[in-house]
């Protein structure tokens, strides 16, 4: 797939304008940031709120959030981020992008991974 400076852009977006809900406790506009895949598997907002906060800290509640360069793993748009988690500890966040039929973006999942485990 054909990744434009505009997708770039919406990428980065999407991703901030979720980022932003979890500070706000925004489960509505969190969770319409996600395909519809991840929406039905959460079933609702507050059920995907309340799995980001316990699961995913770092995304819940950064200190510091770092845009990377997007890639493609495993065929998956891909957008880094670099994070710094509420207990100081730096993490990479892997944002699985997914172009909808509308052409709009949504995030299709997320994993964290650590950054010193890069460094052997």
């Amino acid at each position: 797939m054909e990744v434009t400076e505009q997708d770039f852009i919406t990428i980065r977006s999407v991703i901030e304008k979720q980022l932003a809900a979890f500070q706000q406790d925004d489960a509505l506009g969190a969770f319409a940031c996600a395909t519809p895949a991840i929406q039905e598997q959460f079933q609702n907002a507050e059920n995907f709120l309340r799995m980001v906060s316990m699961s995913y800290p770092a995304v819940y509640r950064p200190r510091s959030v770092f845009f990377e360069k997007v890639t493609t793993i495993q065929d998956n748009i891909t957008q880094p981020v670099l994070l710094l988690s509420p207990d100081g500890v730096p993490l990479r966040a892997l944002y699985f992008m997914e172009k909808q039929l509308d052409d709009s973006w949504r995030i299709n999942g997320c994993i964290l991974v650590s950054v010193e485990a890069e460094n052997f």
